[in-house]
């Protein structure tokens, strides 16, 4: 607010000067408000990253937790075209596999060709359809090439139709079915049997075929799922008569690196919640998260959730946690004991008791949307930023009225002191006269 513009007009002081130092220590208990409304606002920052980073970490142990994510075996093909990948209940194994045969698709192209607006076929408009096993009448709305081309495209009977355009300019209808395999094996002809369009050439779907130390095996698809428990066998284009040596073994760099992400993550956080905490001896200040219980608890709680509810260790896995509260992955030991016994290790990582499902509870604790501790936190500190934000703007009122009463006050002194001045020198002039006349 601008002071008056009389400024010292009587007093030869700066008014204006002596109502901003007075407003300065009007001011001192807004700007301890100040202060702490910043103070709050870092806190506030400090926690909202932390609780994203903790609702992180929960869920990379969630994927830790889950045995289906846990691989220590892994399938290898000598093969380029037959791949091999594991899933749940692989086991070490290893052995060779013949492709007889591989999954094709039904497809007929049709001797002759036709302009797309002939009449092709023979005796009205309708077609004998035949897909497995099952015989239906198929209807085009005219009975030409591109009617017959539409029909078997929208019939939804897993079939689909093109035409291939020859150098004078007729066509070909070539019609063959979605899926593979014999299943898929289908007849087109005119309504009474007749051959259409003269006849097709005829590639006949067959199921894929593998032969496995001596047992064949057939699939639908080029898939083969759980003929050896927890394998995926999958057939290329090529691969029809070939021989591959599967082997089935441990992959414990797989493992041991989603085990060291894992504790890398833990260690960024007790790191990030220390620094947050911690005392400066340097600056004399603490961290934003210094009074903040949730923070302590917090790292407290992920160094607690190394160990087992039954009070065992997981030393003999290679984790611990050094003294200055990090964890530590031997990776030597780690590798060494999952090649020792693949199973025990999986349970002490993996599963409702393992070490990611104690990371996840402990971080879900904290992070929950509802119930976290650190959501409680950033609840209190919103709601005392709110208070602090309108006691701020309670003392902007308070200080602007206050200004406006010392602006008044001192423009009523200058007016005073002017009346006063200006009598004070009448009077010196009427005393000047008469003594000026009596001499």
């Amino acid at each position: 607010m601008a002071t008056s513009s009389i400024s010292g007009l009587a007093t030869g002081l700066d008014t204006a000067g002596i109502i901003d130092q007075l407003m300065q220590l009007e001011a001192l208990s807004q700007n301890k408000l100040v202060n702490r409304l910043s103070g709050e606002k870092s806190t506030l920052a400090s926690l909202q990253s932390l609780n994203s980073a903790t609702a992180g970490l929960a869920s990379k142990a969630a994927a830790l937790k889950d045995p289906a994510n846990w691989t220590p075996i892994t399938a290898t093909s000598s093969h380029d075209s037959v791949r091999v990948s594991v899933g749940a209940g692989a086991q070490q194994s290893s052995f060779s596999m013949s492709v007889d045969q591989v999954a094709t698709r039904h497809r007929l192209q049709f001797t002759a060709a036709a302009s797309l607006d002939d009449i092709i076929v023979a005796g009205g408009t309708t077609l004998r359809l035949t897909v497995g096993g099952e015989t239906r009448g198929l209807e085009t709305d005219d009975g030409t090439l591109a009617g017959v081309v539409r029909a078997l495209n929208a019939s939804g009977t897993g079939l689909t139709a093109t035409t291939v355009k020859l150098d004078d300019g007729s066509h070909k209808l070539l019609v063959q079915s979605i899926g593979t395999g014999a299943a898929e094996q289908f007849t087109l002809t005119n309504s009474d049997g007749s051959d259409l369009l003269s006849g097709a050439v005829v590639n006949a779907a067959q199921d894929a075929r593998i032969t496995i130390e001596g047992n064949t095996v057939h699939s639908s698809t080029n898939t083969f799922t759980d003929v050896v428990p927890g394998l995926t066998i999958t057939l290329g284009a090529d691969s029809a008569g070939s021989t591959s040596h599967v082997v089935v073994g441990n992959d414990a760099s797989s493992s041991l690196s989603t085990v060291k992400a894992l504790v890398d993550q833990v260690n960024s956080l007790i790191g990030t919640i220390s620094s947050s905490t911690s005392y400066s001896a340097v600056t004399k200040s603490s961290g934003p998260l210094a009074g903040v219980s949730a923070a302590k608890a917090l790292a407290t709680a992920l160094q607690g959730a190394l160990y087992p509810a039954d009070n065992t260790s997981m030393a003999g896995f290679g984790l611990e946690v050094d003294r200055y509260g990090k964890f530590v992955l031997d990776e030597e030991k780690f590798t060494a004991a999952l090649t020792a016994d693949a199973a025990a290790v999986a349970a002490a990582f993996t599963g409702a008791g393992g070490f990611g499902a104690r990371i996840e509870s402990v971080a879900k604790g904290a992070s929950d949307s509802v119930s976290g501790t650190l959501t409680a936190a950033i609840t209190g500190r919103n709601s005392a930023i709110s208070d602090l934000e309108q006691g701020i703007e309670v003392w902007d009122r308070r200080l602007e009225l206050r200004r406006s009463n010392l602006e008044r006050q001192y423009a009523a002194l200058e007016v005073a002191l002017e009346a006063m001045n200006s009598q004070s020198n009448w009077l010196s002039s009427q005393i000047a006269s008469l003594n000026s006349s009596s001499s």
